[in-house]
């Protein structure tokens, strides 16, 4: 028995953890046992706990293990299945809206194949605009227009800037769907304006006209046009904040037709049609005279007619001093003269002459001349031609058949010089010829001579040579 107890504390010492594992299997995990004092009777001897090998960090379920690179995966993959526009057969549709500020936008979400889901609209800070038929939104400006298991429309009226961005449509299906639209807000351009350097402009300079656009949303383009011509400009575009103002200059060198024609800024936006504003020109030009015969009625101006003038002027500005003169001579006594009228009562041949109309204002003086030939009271004869230019002296002589007959003689006379100077040209310059005969006669006595004489020097030229070493 002595032996037995001897044994039986090493037994129970050589299977602890048998023991203990045995015992874990079936219950609850005892707590670490205490620590007890000493015995005297028996050495102290701890049990002795193998280090076990530390897991792994997993993801565990009830039935699997996921490394963490896996599940991250499915993670993603579960988030971007909840995006698709897709659910149970079902999408949402929505439609981008530009709007002109100031006016009504619509906004609406719609569904196909609807199971009656829930529909929710949200604005650009994820605010619950409507949910269903219920706005939680405090702005007014949002107003339902219709509301169904497939279709969620609201207006928002006095459109601002600030209600530019993306709103969502979202549909609480399984998974959730969720579309976004886009509100893009135009701001029409303000205060389109042409101004000029100058108010009034003088004939022949050029003057610069701008025209501005303020404050649009896109920038404006800006045309120019003169009557129904377009022209060219240069553009300069400026951009505040969200805001765009563009300028356009031109540059034009004006006549004076161009008095009055208006030249117009047209702005090409899409906030706005047909918007343009003019600008008439103000030229300033000396004045354009020109002289009328209002009688006699007959081009023709004999002895004894009635001779009446009219100086038409016109310039701007409106020319106040119009005056008549006889530029190669005083003015008969007998001529009346009222304004811009000139009156002769009996015309005579001490008439004849060249009168001239000038007029003036603030920009210069122009004149335009009057050619008087007065025909015997039987003459048949075409009349002078008389013509007036504005700025320059234009006096048209009479032409006369007698003038005429007199030019065409001098043409002829000087084609007769001219002939008779070629003949004696071609007569100094005839050549003279002589036979082998006739060479050697001016110093011969007789003809047998002249022959003799003729033949030696023949030889004679033959046999002098000459010769060099």
């Amino acid at each position: 028995m002595a032996g037995l107890r001897a044994e039986s504390p090493r037994r129970r010492q050589l299977h602890p953890r048998r023991r203990r594992r045995r015992v874990a299997t079936v219950a609850q995990p005892e707590p670490p046992p205490e620590s007890h004092p000493p015995s005297s009777s028996l050495p102290l001897r701890l049990p002795f706990f193998p280090p076990q090998p530390q897991p792994s960090p997993s993801v565990s379920c009830p039935a699997f293990s996921f490394p963490p690179s896996l599940a991250l995966f499915l993670l993603a993959a579960a988030a971007a299945a909840s995006m698709l526009p897709t659910g149970d057969g079902q999408n949402l549709v929505t439609e981008d809206v530009t709007v002109v500020e100031g006016e009504v936008a619509t906004i609406s979400c719609r569904v196909k194949n609807s199971d009656d889901s829930v529909i929710q609209l949200l604005n650009p800070n994820r605010q619950t605009i409507y949910f269903r038929d219920f706005r939680p939104l405090k702005d007014s400006r949002f107003q339902l227009v219709n509301f169904s298991s497939s279709e969620l429309r609201v207006s928002l009226t006095n459109v601002s800037i600030s209600d530019e961005g993306r709103y969502f449509c979202q549909l609480y299906t399984d998974p959730p769907q969720e579309y976004y639209m886009t509100i893009t807000v135009l701001v029409p351009p303000r205060n389109l304006r042409i101004e000029s350097q100058k108010e009034t402009i003088m004939e022949g300079e050029e003057v610069e006209l701008n025209c501005t656009a303020m404050a649009s949303r896109p920038a404006t383009t800006i045309r120019w046009f003169k009557g129904s011509k377009e022209l060219s400009g240069k553009t300069e575009v400026e951009q505040w904040s969200d805001m765009f103002t563009v300028t356009s200059q031109l540059s034009l060198k004006v006549k004076r037709e161009d008095d009055g024609v208006p030249v117009i800024c047209q702005v090409d936006h899409p906030a706005v049609k047909d918007l343009q504003t003019k600008y008439y020109l103000d030229v300033m030009y000396k004045p354009e005279v020109q002289v009328l015969q209002n009688s006699p009625a007959q081009p023709l101006t004999r002895e004894g007619d009635l001779l009446d003038l009219l100086c038409q002027v016109k310039g701007k500005p409106e020319p106040l001093d119009v005056t008549w003169i006889r530029v190669d001579d005083e003015m008969p006594q007998h001529v009346l003269v009222s304004g811009s009228n000139l009156h002769i009562e009996s015309l005579n041949k001490s008439d004849n002459g060249t009168y001239r109309c000038e007029a003036s204002n603030e920009v210069g003086t122009s004149f335009s001349d009057y050619v008087l030939y007065v025909y015997d009271t039987t003459a048949e004869t075409e009349p002078a031609v008389h013509d007036s230019r504005a700025g320059e002296e234009s006096a048209i002589t009479a032409v006369d058949h007698a003038v005429i007959g007199g030019v065409v003689a001098v043409v002829v006379f000087a084609m007769l010089c001219l002939l008779i100077i070629l003949g004696r040209y071609f007569a100094r310059h005839k050549g003279t010829y002589f036979t082998h005969e006739a060479k050697g006669a001016d110093d011969a006595a007789d003809a047998d001579t002249a022959i003799i004489n003729a033949e030696g020097g023949q030889n004679n030229s033959e046999e002098k040579k000459e010769y060099f070493i």
